[in-house]
Formats: C-alpha cells, structure tokens, sequence
C-alpha cells in the first residue's frame, strides 16, 4: 500500500507500507545538491549536510548520535548532484523516536561556529582522501571534461578553498532559498501504520512557512574534452562518457538493458572481453546516469599501466562492436532479466523503497508505480534497443578522462 499525503505548507509525505517486517527506513529529501550551486556556493550543499548533524537547539552532536544509538537506530545522509538526503533506520516499535531525532537534526540544527571550524577539516580531508583515491578521482574528472564546470559537471565536495571559506550566513542564505517547504519530501518504507506517519509528519513539519525554492536553471552544454591526471600509482584508470537519454525519455529502459549488455554485469561484453578473455584489467564495467536535463553512458576500467592503450583499444572494439547492433536474442533477453530483477530485489529493501518513492515523487510530482514500471520494462523490444544504441555514442561529445603514470588524454 502506498499513501501521499501533502501538508499545507507544501511539504509532501510518501509511505510505503511493507508488511511483515519489523523496520521501517524514513528520509526527508531536499530537491537540491551540487547542480544548482553557483561557483561560489560549490560544495555547500555537501557542507550543510555534514553540519546538520553537529548540533540542535536541544542536542549536542554526541546527543544526536547517542539518541539512536540508544534505540539501536541507524542515522546518516548524503548529497548528489540534484538531491540531498538525511535517513533514519530503525525497528518498528522506535521509529517516532527516531523520526523525532531525524527532525530535530533537520529542522532545528543551530551550526555552531566551533563545530563549524572543525568539521571544515573533515571535509577538507574527505576532498584530500578523494584526490588519493584514483577511480574516484578519474570520474570526478570525467564529468568535469564532459559537463564543464558548471551544473552536472560540480563535485559534489566543492574545493577545499570554498569549503574553508563558508560561513554561517552562506549557510542560512543557501538553505532560505533550497530548504523550502515545496523542496522538500518525506519519504518512508517499511513496518509503519498510515496514522503514526502522518502524525509524525504535521507534528514536526506542519509549521514550515509555506515558501517556493528559488528557480536555479540549468545551462547544460557538453564539453567533449580528454583530461588526464599524472599521478604515481601503479594502475592506469580510463574513464569513457558518451551522451545519453535524459530522465524520462522513451528510450530510457532500452538504454539501460543495452548496458547491461556492454558492460553492466559479469556476463557483460566489456567484462568477458577485457577482463576474462585478455586479462587486461581487474575492473571494467559501464553504467548510465539520466538527470532532468541530460544523460550520461560511462565505461570506466582500472587497467596496468604498460598496457593501457591496449585495454582502451579492446574497450573500443567492444563500444564498435556493439555499435554494429549486433545484440543476440539471448543478450536481449538476459539484459531485461537482470533490470526486472533489481526492480524486484528493491522492493524487499525499506532503504531502497524509501528512496526509490522520495526520489520519483521530487523529481516528477508522481507516485512510483511499480506494476506500471515493470509493464514498460517488459514492452521493451530488441528494435527499441538498437534505435537506443544509435543514439548513445555520439563520438563528437564524447569525453575522457584518465588517472595515472600519464603525461596525455586520450583522443
């Protein structure tokens, strides 16, 4: 059963009641993250989510995560590229209690300036520990060298001179203008009754002055650059962006099932080629990211570094092969198989319905509907698949970003 509910104010309330389990995973979901941010908020986003955390009106920092220790809670948060999300996990019979922590970190954190101080060098860590991890760093790279600086193209961390430099008015200033009533979703899965939701909901969020988050726009124009990074390490690691569907667009399930094909499991052709066949790299795969105003189709490979041209060769040869359209029945059939599976295997996890529910509901002002999800995975044809490669590796955006012992980009 799911029941939506919208306050007053605007806020919105989603449950997805799963009975027969004895947890329930709640979120309040903001509708902003790295995209929006100008280039003096870089990173705020990011920033105000770790500082939700550092203390309310009512709880210290330790409080906070004391509180749901005590009640055997799970509390954490996370900022992307168009949404930030704060999380509570607990068993059925704490979930008002929980929720009443979430909120309070939520609604009433106070930012103190101490605490600001210190977690600025937590963050600046995290940005340092990034630089030093090379995957991490190669993607990152890669989506400055395919959306630019700007909108989808921003690290999610910002840079360690922004984040040094924030201040409690940037904070109070981002926030009035992205941490608005109708910006924001409360999202909740699992073992909790219709009544006790709502409830929760009105107590704690029905006195939110009804406001609307400030219009950001989104200038998206893809940059088709090669970047490379030296850095002394012992694997090379190549990362591979090509256009590809935005959020909602017809070929969307028709992409995704030919990347599962390419590269999107161990039976997958990049796989079984680069991998098992030549033994030319430990981890290769490709997925595809659809925004509101754009897509993304990303092969990524950690490969050794005296043979790395050889693995991006045969890492062409399987992007030109399957160019060619040439996917069997059985490849077809399997791809569709392995996307209704994670639709079906999500529906057993509250984290992944909480999620999945908040996410559909900001994103479209529609509830996430299941069977019709799985309607038009299944009406998917291997015709719809081919018209969907033709139009994924447009060549003249096609960016590339490479992390190593290298002193050039690819062409």
């Amino acid at each position: 059963m799911v029941h939506f509910k919208q306050l007053d104010n605007g806020v919105r309330l989603i449950v997805k009641q799963m009975s027969g389990l004895m947890s329930v995973s709640m979120g309040i979901i903001v509708g902003t993250g790295a995209c929006v941010e100008s280039d003096k908020e870089d990173g705020i986003s990011h920033f105000i989510e770790h500082m939700m955390f550092k203390g309310t009106e009512k709880r210290t920092a330790f409080q906070i995560s004391d509180r749901m220790d005590a009640i055997g809670a799970q509390v954490n948060a996370f900022t992307g590229k168009d949404i930030t999300c704060y999380y509570a996990k607990s068993t059925s019979g704490h979930a008002a209690e929980a929720f009443e922590v979430l909120s309070d970190l939520f609604l009433n954190s106070v930012f103190p300036e101490d605490e600001m101080e210190r977690e600025k060098g937590v963050v600046v860590e995290e940005i340092s520990m990034c630089e030093d991890t090379p995957d991490d760093l190669c993607l990152d790279r890669l989506s400055l060298a395919f959306f630019g600086k700007e909108n989808y193209g921003r690290n999610i961390l910002g840079s360690k001179s922004n984040v040094r430099g924030f201040t409690r008015d940037d904070i109070a200033a981002y926030m009035h203008s992205r941490y608005t009533a109708d910006n924001v979703i409360i999202s909740m899965a699992g073992n909790i009754s219709v009544e006790l939701a709502e409830e929760l909901a009105v107590r704690y969020f029905s006195h939110l002055t009804p406001a609307k988050a400030e219009k950001r726009p989104l200038n998206v124009s893809l940059k088709a650059q090669n970047l490379y990074k030296y850095k002394d390490i012992e694997q090379v690691h190549v990362a591979i962006a090509y256009p590809s569907m935005k959020r909602y667009e017809r070929l969307c399930d028709a992409t995704q099932i030919m990347n599962a094909v390419l590269g999107g499991s161990m039976s997958s052709r990049l796989f079984q080629t680069v991998r098992e066949k030549l033994g030319l790299a430990y981890t290769v795969y490709s997925y595809v990211t659809a925004y509101e105003k754009s897509g993304s189709l990303t092969v990524y490979a950690g490969v050794n570094a005296d043979s790395y041209m050889q693995s991006v060769e045969a890492i062409r040869n399987c992007i030109a092969d399957i160019k060619k359209k040439n996917l069997s029945e059985e490849e077809f059939r399997r791809g569709k198989e392995q996307l209704l599976s994670s639709l079906i295997f999500a529906q057993e996890s509250t984290s992944s319905q909480m999620l999945l529910y908040g996410k559909e509901l900001i994103y479209s002002d529609k509830l996430y509907d299941f069977e019709d999800r799985v309607n038009k995975l299944n009406a998917v044809t291997l015709d719809d698949v081919c018209e969907a490669i033709e139009y994924n590796f447009d060549d003249t955006y096609r960016a590339t970003s490479i992390v190593g012992k290298v002193d050039k980009g690819l062409n």
